[in-house]
């Protein structure tokens, strides 16, 4: 039996990790690209996660699983074009400012329409039941989000890695001057770049909507383990951020099955031993420009 609930833990970690990397993932990319620290990323979270309760009584669940994430994605672009491609050859501490001041006004937004308490959002009729083999029992509804969420992931990937805009976006990555003086503008890849991340923020909060409850202050509290994964994974690294994601979830998990004060803990001191050992990260590129 002992077994059977580690196992639940795991799983349940992975799931914790696999919605960690949505939103890592494009902290990263929209960081490795532009140089932008989004420190409105959590915010666009929380966007998503209410589109998903406001879309919901209008088109039904199905359809607002789709919808919330494109739509925040097309909000993150509007943002990028209008606002955060101003900061990208600016002092850094300008684009932090500006999109910390971002994400209060989103905040303080969301609690004028929405109204400062929870909002409760059950979860879909054809996600409720559970996954019952021997011992071993696990909702639907969550296994539903770890198949969503991983093909986020392989998506997302295949984008990266196996087409042409991905070669653009790791050329720029790695050397902009020489992808500019070629003649390829970067300005809408950094556009595009910042919907696809955006739009996994706005995807996990989607997904989250159900089991964590929605309130304004919601992106708050993940952004920060978000960027613990970003620095553990390494910056530039895809694969780092994955198997960062996944680390902390699972430890995590552990952690509040075995010990349960220190599992909030647990992943500051991962990322300090990771970065004693390895001041990059797991998979952390070198890149000029930052060193």
């Amino acid at each position: 039996m002992e077994l059977v609930f580690i196992a639940e833990q795991v799983v349940n970690g992975l799931l914790l990790g696999f919605y960690y990397l949505l939103i890592a993932l494009g902290l990263s990319i929209i960081f490795s690209l532009g140089g932008i620290v989004n420190l409105a990323h959590g915010a666009f979270f929380a966007i998503g996660a209410y589109l998903m309760v406001t879309l919901t009584q209008h088109l039904g669940y199905g359809a607002s699983y789709v919808a919330s994430p494109i739509l925040v994605a097309v909000l993150g672009m509007v943002v990028e074009r209008l606002f955060l491609r101003r900061f990208y050859r600016a002092d850094p501490v300008l684009s932090l400012l500006f999109t910390f001041g971002l994400a209060m006004v989103i905040e303080q937004g969301l609690r004028m329409i929405y109204g400062a308490s929870p909002v409760q959002f059950s979860i879909p009729s054809f996600g409720r039941g559970q996954l019952i083999v021997g011992d071993f029992i696990y909702p639907y509804y969550r296994i539903g989000m770890l198949s969503v969420a991983a093909i986020a992931l392989l998506a997302t990937w295949w984008l990266l890695s196996k087409t042409s805009f991905g070669k653009v976006v790791r050329a720029g990555i790695n050397d902009p001057d020489m992808v500019r003086a070629l003649g390829i503008s970067l300005a809408p890849v950094l556009t595009a770049v910042c919907g696809i991340g955006i739009g996994l923020a706005g995807l996990a909060g989607a997904l989250l909507a159900p089991i964590t409850g929605v309130h304004p202050a919601m992106g708050q509290e993940i952004l920060t383990a978000a960027f613990v994964v970003v620095v553990i994974g390494g910056l530039g690294s895809f694969w780092g951020v994955v198997i960062a994601a996944l680390l902390v979830g699972v430890i995590r998990g552990l952690t509040s099955y075995f010990f349960p004060p220190a599992s909030e803990a647990s992943l500051y001191l991962l990322m300090l031993v990771i970065l004693l050992i390895r001041p990059r990260g797991l998979m952390g590129e070198r890149m000029e420009r930052l060193e």
